[in-house]
């Protein structure tokens, strides 16, 4: 070998070999490894003579040929494969020279092969595995380093069982190895080869950029010792010698990647497949258990387990998108993965349960898409099972499972779809409830009476941890709606939880867990919206109401479930939800089946053929069919499923048995067996002896082979069948003592508490089977499809789920822990709960939440106070100005605490008391003289107590009332004094700026919420100043500044505004404390002054709702300052802003009108002076708005003219009045759209709004006129009159203005009204004095209504053209003063009835003259009752005795002075009676006079029916009379009566006769006048008939009695009382004209007519004949008649 050359010669692979070579051949002993030396010595030779060759794709080696390549890597296969570390370690090195240098190429499948015929390479990875069992240090680490460089070189593509060889061989030397570095570097070799072959599975490329290991994933969870930093830095600068080795340039180092990343007739390529192979056998290395007998926890099994799962963890964490996009690497994760998962789940290892929970936070953070069925089965499994177990934890595993959970809620996207796709999933786990409601199980701590291994210390870590992560919950959820709806950022910061905060970005570096936002790529990942899961929802809350139904009650619970149509009505659907469904209690559904009503009896049918027994054993049949519930206990039932289940054995095994019968007897045989093996209680158990004679001649008379009974026997004893267990759990509830606390009894009971704790599971074959066959269940149903959202309505539904769980959490943790960090977790729950609640408008949820942490901050009771309240205060206020746009009804609360901080602060800096300002004894002191006086008292423990305002603050009290301390009763000690200032020196780290800050936000603040906030804060001030010890103004001041703050607002918001301060200002006017009241009205009058600053335009009403606090504090004050302030300052408003005010002026008006009616006379006398003023001068803005304004001026000058103090005053009200009519007749007012209609507002006038006016002014007569109709009703007489006289003269001057449909409705609307009669009630039988007495006399205001009818008519005449519609009316109204009982208003209505008749007459038609006629008739008639009531009245009153002795003797004198009450009585009943009789009279007379002279005035005009109707008139008052006298006995009771009380008896007789006279008169007078009367009417006939009823009336008079007649008894008996004799000459006196006119009339008939009549008259005049007269008239009368007419007929007819 020459010099010059180096050692192996010119090729590049014999300059690497020579060197290692010649050190194996120094090494080498000559005896042992003379094979060895002689192949290493050839093999230099060989090198020596070569140099590089061309490429040869066949060669292992680059530069040599495929021969020499061999016989140069033989030489390190021996040395490996020889047991000597001095000849293996050269020859380790020179392999890892070769791999690094990428000299060596190959592709290896498997390096377990052996012999020559193996290629070569492939051998060299084998030798090199097989010298990790040599046992020594430094070759373990050259193995792990060769193979390091193996699977990292580009140019060797190693597959399949080589690379798991690989794996295999690290594996052995962490797990064996001597050496902890060894074990470690071990670790780290695994890390860095598995980062290799995934990262090139993920590429699908053997060329990509390789990451060195991270000792973060090296370090050793199983072994602590190994995490040493010296170690560790070992472990480090190995791997990177490994990987970091010197390459060259090598050009045929690319020649394998062709093939590699070709794709396989399996459709993955090598690379993936070689991945695909790896990841499974991971997978089945972390599933090695012992073997049954050894130990299940073998330290080294439990070694290799842990690095398989950290190896998959690692593996999981770098997992890309391509394992989520390839079904057979997904598959391998459900297969496989889940597989290890759920046998190693059943270990107590601390390290794998930590192991498994990391991988599984992978899975779900990454691979929750593809894996949406295994996650709802794991969750439960690993994590809810830890955190619902409450009483015996085991601390680091809760721990565990609480950073689980803490992590997994970092992720806002995380938590949404776990709602979405298991919480709405009617087939899987309420995962988040369970999670929130496990965290406030903990968060509450162990029950009491409950024992457990947890340390008080542990049990507050729980409580810490569990409450950090509802925060971080409620956190997530607030950061996903802003995202969502791109909002601020809402971001909490406080200086105190930065400790308590990690940083989510560093969590994803760390655990490789970003989020995968190429998930939309699988094909189970689908978007939904939020009204489908809505409906999913409440789908599924629906199922599990039925589900739970069905548990208590299985048929209710089936006929729920049909019913609302989530099962079907059938017996196969309803046997495929019994098979199928979740959560059924097995023993219910046994019961169900057994039930022998007709629809359970077809389920269980349907149940029973739905199962396939098709060749199974049939004690595998019966295990079958009671594997989906537990057989009833009664007999009945289960005799009739067995028989079911005979049947259907029967027929899908149709040669096991010779009939049904012997599968139902054998069935139930093996039941029973099954109960005897099994039963503890069972003594005597059966033998297989027994068993066997039992079933004896069950087969048609056949006994069964033994042979088929005795394994059958030995098979139930041996296993037991076992029915699933009942899934129901009695609920486990907290102790009452915690849930009292704080009011949490009503929070604590909307949560679930009804998932049962989880046990350990056991990795048993039939789980595992069982929990298989889930997956596989899960994966083919619709419901698997992963989905997605981003409406943010269904965070709705999730904080429907976790409100009540996260208060309950949050105030117990508030309030029973002192730790800083639970306190700063607990709030920051409460910020992100208000700031979520408040946003999705879920008010009563906000509400709770802000009324917590309002009750937290201990304002009420300062005494008590501590940091975490103040810190309380300090999240109060930044709840109110980052969520103030959405706190509606929580602003109450809020600002109740502003109100009492700002109490505490005024109280800290010794600031005056407001109740000095209220009280009016308290002297006026100083304010800096105050202030100091009360800091010394604060610093005086003596003085302090003595302050009665502290003493209420420190004493305190509940927070619901409204005053702090004002109901406590007891002393403050000193003590509570010192805690007091201590814990207001706390509330300095709040100053007053961010106090006022938030009410100079105020103006921020969106239009509902300044509503809001102003109504709350009203609310808040209207308690403060109803305190009765210690009222305030803090609030009251505020709402002042509010109100300049949002002044400028747009109209539509301020008025929203101004209506809640309006209602609040009335409240606070109408107090008692006068200081407050002026307070109040000083600040509305600036706030009004202000506002009226702004110009409004036409038809507008803000300013009227701005002022209306004036008015509504006017009308109900009782303090005359206040009415007069008021007053005051309206005036000072309006003369000021006089331009300005449209819309207020109705206001001003409706204030001046109350005032009017003041019992004060200067308010009153200042209202009219300011009104005048208005009037005279500003008259022309009255009208400029709207005509209401105008109707408000009437009002109030109308409202002056009742005015008791001034009659001046009211007399010019009146006089405006008029001056408004003038102004109005000469149109100089503004007018409106000569378009618009005439919409009255006034009610009086309702009847014109659909009317049109000629003329625009018409819409301001209405109020005027109609003011002045309503005037005239006033008690005083000079009112009326000057009411009345302007109201008609405005409407004769001025009618001609009008309308004639605006002055028909003046008639009706303004006249009609004063004409109206008063109504009364003619009932005798009160007994009220004073009733008697107002009926007795004519009304007040009679003289105003007969003055008021004359100036109808008038006005009627006058426009009688215009107003002829309304005739029939005014008839009405005059008919109505004929019928009034009193005789001046029937004079009246006689007389303007007449009057009418007088103007009107030629113009009116033959109905308008009906009318009136028939108006008569029907007055006359209306009347008629009055007599029969006086009659019926009269009857019931009895002359006392000695009023009638005192009659019979004629002598009154002697009268007793005295009455008793009941005489009294009857006396003054009586005197009305004779009044009302009169009366009744007089109107009679005054209608009989009417129709005389309309007959004399207007007989030419009428026709035959008005003459009927003449006739018919003065015939029924004729027959009335009559009637009237036939009551004897009450004329003679009435004469004894009027004797008595001295005044004139009623003109009865004298009435009789009038009317018979005056309506014989009237037929006299047709007759002469020959008018025309209907044919019916014979005038003959009707003075015949008349004139016999006047002699029949004078014959009785005269006590002439016909044959016919019978004795009157009632007279007879008053004729022993009465003198006959004088009364009747008295009476026969008086009816004497009235038988000589009937004896004339009759005499004037012609001798037909009188021949025709004489028959029934002649009797009567014979009679006349034998009476004695009273006067010789009647005899010279029938002297005439007998000569004249009676002669006549004699000589002519007889």
């Amino acid at each position: 070998m020459s010099s010059s050359q180096p050692l192996g010669g010119a090729s590049r692979a014999g300059r690497l070999l020579g060197p290692y070579l010649d050190r194996i051949i120094k090494n080498a002993a000559w005896r042992k490894h003379s094979a060895l030396v002689s192949s290493c010595k050839s093999v230099l030779d060989l090198l020596e003579s070569l140099s590089d060759s061309p490429p040869d794709t066949t060669s292992s080696l680059a530069g040599l040929s495929a021969a020499d390549a061999d016989t140069a890597l033989r030489p390190l296969i021996l040395a490996l494969d020889d047991a000597s570390s001095k000849v293996a370690e050269p020859a380790l090195d020179a392999a890892h020279r070769l791999f690094s240098l990428s000299l060596l190429r190959a592709e290896i499948n498997d390096a377990a092969v052996s012999g020559e015929s193996a290629p070569v390479a492939a051998r060299l990875i084998g030798s090199v595995c097989a010298c990790g069992a040599m046992g020594e240090e430094s070759l373990e680490l050259a193995m792990l380093r060769v193979l390091v460089a193996a699977v990292r070189s580009t140019a060797v593509v190693l597959h399949g069982e080589c690379l798991v060889q690989i794996v295999k061989s690290c594996y052995n030397v962490y797990l064996g190895s001597q050496s902890a570095v060894n074990q470690l570097c071990a670790k780290t070799a695994l890390v860095q080869i598995l980062m290799i072959v995934f990262t090139r599975v993920e590429a699908d490329a053997v060329d990509v950029a390789i990451k060195t290991a991270l000792m973060a994933d090296v370090l050793d969870l199983a072994d602590k010792n190994l995490n040493d930093s010296n170690l560790v830095q070992a472990a480090r600068n190995f791997i990177n010698e490994a990987v970091g080795g010197d390459e060259v340039e090598v050009s045929e180092e690319k020649l394998w990647q062709g093939e590699v990343g070709e794709a396989d007739a399996g459709g993955m390529s090598k690379i993936r497949e070689d991945g695909f192979l790896l990841f499974k056998n991971l997978c089945k290395f972390s599933m090695k258990f012992a073997a049954p007998g050894e130990n299940p926890e073998d330290p080294l099994l439990l070694r290799g387990k842990v690095l398989s799962l950290e190896l998959l963890k690692m593996v999981m964490e770098n997992a890309g998108t391509f394992w989520l996009v390839n079904e057979r690497f997904l598959g391998a994760i459900k297969q496989y993965l889940c597989l290890s998962l759920l046998k190693n789940s059943a270990l107590s290892v601390m390290s794998v349960f930590q192991l498994l929970c990391s991988i599984f936070m992978i899975l779900l953070l990454k691979f929750r898409s593809g894996l949406k069925g295994e996650i709802g089965i794991f969750f439960p499994m690993l994590v809810l099972r830890v955190l619902e177990n409450v009483v015996q934890p085991s601390f680091l595993q809760k721990m565990t499972v609480l950073n689980f959970v803490e992590k997994i809620c970092q992720d806002p996207q995380l938590i949404i779809d776990i709602f979405v796709n298991y919480d709405c999933d009617v087939d899987a786990p309420n995962i988040l409830e369970r999670i929130v409601n496990g965290l406030l199980k903990t968060a509450l701590g162990v029950p009491a009476g409950s024992s457990t291994t947890l340390s008080p210390a542990q049990d507050s870590t729980f409580q810490t941890e569990s409450v950090k992560c509802l925060a971080t919950i409620v956190k997530c959820m607030g950061t996903w709606m802003d995202q969502q709806l791109r909002i601020k950022d809402f971001s909490p910061q406080s200086s105190d939880m930065d400790h308590s905060s990690d940083n989510s970005s560093a969590l994803n570096a760390e655990e490789g867990t970003n989020m995968d936002f190429d998930l939309q790529t699988d094909t189970n990942f689908v978007f939904s919206d939020a009204a489908s899961l809505e409906q999913r929802r409440a789908y599924k809350i629906e199922f599990q109401k039925g589900i739970s139904l069905f548990n208590r009650k299985p048929l209710k619970g089936i006929d729920f479930l049909i019913n609302t149509k989530k099962i079907g009505g059938s017996p196969e659907e309803v046997a495929s939800f019994l098979r199928s469904a979740t959560g059924l209690n097995a023993t219910m559904i046994g019961d169900f089946l057994g039930e022998r009503d007709e629809f359970p009896l077809k389920v269980m049918h349907a149940y029973v053929d739905s199962l396939n027994f098709d060749g199974m054993d049939f004690g595998e049949a019966i295990r079958f069919l009671l594997r989906g519930f537990r057989l009833p206990g009664e007999a009945q039932k289960i005799d009739r499923i067995m028989e079911k289940f005979a049947q259907r054995y029967c027929k899908c095994n149709p040669t096991a048995f010779t009939s049904a019968d012997t599968a139902y007897v054998l069935a139930y045989s093996v039941i029973m067996l099954n109960t005897d093996a099994h039963n503890s209680m069972v003594k005597d158990k059966m033998s297989k002896s027994d068993f066997i004679r039992n079933n004896r001649g069950i087969d048609d008379g056949k006994d069964l082979p033994e042979d088929y009974l005795g394994p059958l026997y030995d098979q139930i004893v041996k296993n037991e069948i076992k029915m699933n267990a009942d899934n129901s759990a009695p609920p486990n509830k907290q102790a009452s003592s915690i849930n009292k606390l704080l009011g949490l009894d009503s929070i604590l009971s909307l949560v679930n508490w009804k998932q049962k704790e989880e046990k350990a599971l056991g990795a048993n074959d039939m789980l595992i089977k069982h929990i298989q066959e889930q997956f596989k269940e899960k994966s083919g149903k619709l419901e698997s499809m992963f989905y997605s959202i981003t409406d943010t309505t269904i965070l709705r539904y999730m904080m429907e789920v976790c409100w009540a769980p996260m208060l309950a959490a949050f105030s117990v943790i508030l309030d029973q822990s002192d730790d800083k960090a639970a306190t700063s977790q607990s709030l920051l729950g409460f910020r992100y709960s208000v700031h979520v609640t408040s946003f999705l408008f879920m008010h009563t949820q906000r509400d709770a939440f802000v009324t917590s942490v309002a009750k937290f901050t201990y304002l009420h009771c300062a005494a008590d106070m501590k940091q975490k309240n103040v810190d309380a205060v300090k999240a109060i206020m930044s709840i109110a100005i980052e969520d103030g746009d959405y706190l509606q009804e929580a602003w109450e609360h809020i600002l109740t605490c502003l109100s009492r901080f700002e109490h505490l602060l005024l109280l800290g800096d010794g600031a005056p008391p407001d109740a000095s300002f209220f009280s009016a004894s308290l002297p006026d002191l100083d304010d800096k003289s105050q202030k100091s006086h009360l800091a010394a008292n604060l610093k005086k423990k003596g003085n302090a107590l003595q302050n009665p305002a502290v003493m209420a603050v420190v004493r305190g009290g509940s927070y619901d009332s409204a005053t702090v301390g004002a109901n406590s009763a007891g002393l403050v000690s000193s003590e509570q004094i010192n805690n007091f200032i201590s814990n207001i020196l706390l509330l300095d780290q709040i100053g007053s700026f961010e106090l006022n800050h938030i009410f100079a936000h105020s103006q921020r603040l969106n239009g509902d919420a300044i509503v809001a906030f102003v109504r709350a804060l009203c609310k808040v001030s209207m308690s403060e100043l109803q305190s009765p010890t210690d009222p305030r103004v803090f609030s009251l001041t505020k709402l002042v500044e509010i109100a300049h703050y949002n002044m400028n607002r747009i109209r539509l918001v301020w008025s929203r505004i101004w209506s809640v301060l309006s209602d609040f200002f009335v409240s606070v006017g109408l107090s008692e404390n006068l200081s407050v009241v002026f307070f109040v009205m000083d600040s509305l009058r600036q706030l009004a002054m202000k506002f009226l600053e702004r110009e409004e335009l036409a038809n507008y009403n803000f300013q009227n709702e701005f002022l209306r606090p004036f008015v509504v504090i006017m009308q109900k004050s009782t303090s005359s300052e206040t009415r007069e302030l008021i007053v005051r300052c309206i005036s000072q408003m309006v003369l000021t802003r006089v331009s300005n005010v449209k819309s207020g002026w109705k206001s001003v008006f409706t204030i001046f009108t109350i005032a009017a009616a003041d019992e004060r006379k200067n308010i009153v006398l200042l209202a009219f002076e300011t009104m005048e003023k208005i009037v005279r001068d500003y008259f022309r803005y009255i009208t400029e708005t709207e005509t209401t304004t105008f109707t408000d001026c009437v009002k109030c000058l109308i409202g002056f003219t009742n005015s008791r103090f001034n009659s001046d005053a009211s007399l010019n009200a009146i006089a405006f009045l008029r001056f408004c009519a003038v102004k109005l007749a000469e149109g100089g007012l503004v007018c409106y759209d000569e378009n618009d209609e005439c919409n009255h507002a006034n009610g009086d006038l309702s009847d014109s709004n659909n009317s049109k006016c000629k003329d625009n002014h018409i819409y301001f007569w209405v109020p005027l006129l109609a003011g002045l109709s309503k005037l005239t009703s006033d008690p005083r007489r000079i009112i009326r009159k000057g009411a009345l006289e302007v109201l008609f003269h405005i409407l004769k001057d001025h009618g001609h203005l009008f309308s004639s449909t605006f002055l028909i409705n003046i008639f009706k609307s303004a006249i009609y009204p004063i004409l109206k009669e008063p109504q009364i009630h003619d009932d005798y039988q009160v007994t009220s004095e004073d009733y008697y007495e107002q009926l007795g006399e004519e009304p007040s205001n009679a003289e105003i209504r007969a003055v008021a009818a004359g100036c109808l008519v008038d006005l009627f005449v006058a426009f009688f053209d215009v107003v002829r519609s309304q005739f029939m009316q005014v008839v009405e109204i005059l008919s109505s003063y004929i019928r009034s009982p009193y005789r001046q208003s029937s004079s009246t209505g006689v007389a303007c009835l007449l009057l009418l008749t007088e103007h009107l007459g030629r113009n009116l038609s033959e109905t308008e003259w009906r009318q009136i006629l028939l108006a008569l008739h029907n007055s006359a008639a209306s009347s008629f009752p009055v007599a029969k009531q006086v009659v019926e009245a009269m009857n019931k009153i009895e002359i006392p005795s000695r009023f009638q002795s005192y009659s019979d003797t004629g002598d009154c004198s002697d009268q007793g002075s005295v009455l008793d009450d009941e005489e009294d009585a009857n006396m003054e009943k009586t005197s009305y009676a004779i009044v009302k009789l009169k009366d009744h009279i007089a109107v009679l007379f005054s209608i009989i006079e009417a129709i005389q002279k309309l007959y004399e005035a207007h007989r030419k005009a009428f026709s035959s029916a008005h003459f009927a109707i003449f006739l018919s008139i003065l015939s029924s008052i004729a027959s009335h009379s009559s009637e009237l006298n036939s009551h004897t006995t009450l004329l003679q009771k009435l004469e004894r009566l009027c004797s008595l009380l001295e005044i004139p008896e009623p003109p009865a007789v004298h009435f009789e006769n009038e009317c018979h006279q005056n309506y014989l008169k009237l037929l006299k007078k047709m007759l002469r006048d020959n008018v025309p009367v209907p044919e019916e009417i014979c005038l003959v006939s009707l003075i015949a008939s008349e004139c016999q009823k006047m002699l029949n009336i004078y014959l009785t008079c005269a006590g002439y009695e016909s044959e016919k007649q019978s004795t009157d008894k009632e007279l007879i008996k008053l004729q022993r009382i009465i003198p006959l004799v004088s009364s009747k000459r008295e009476e026969l006196a008086a009816r004497t004209p009235l038988v000589v006119l009937a004896i004339k009339a009759l005499s004037e008939l012609d001798g037909d007519a009188f021949w025709r009549n004489l028959k029934p008259i002649f009797p009567l005049l014979v009679g006349l004949l034998r009476c004695e007269h009273g006067s010789r008239e009647v005899l010279l009368a029938l002297s005439d008649i007998f000569q004249s007419s009676i002669a006549q007929v004699i000589k002519h007819r007889l």
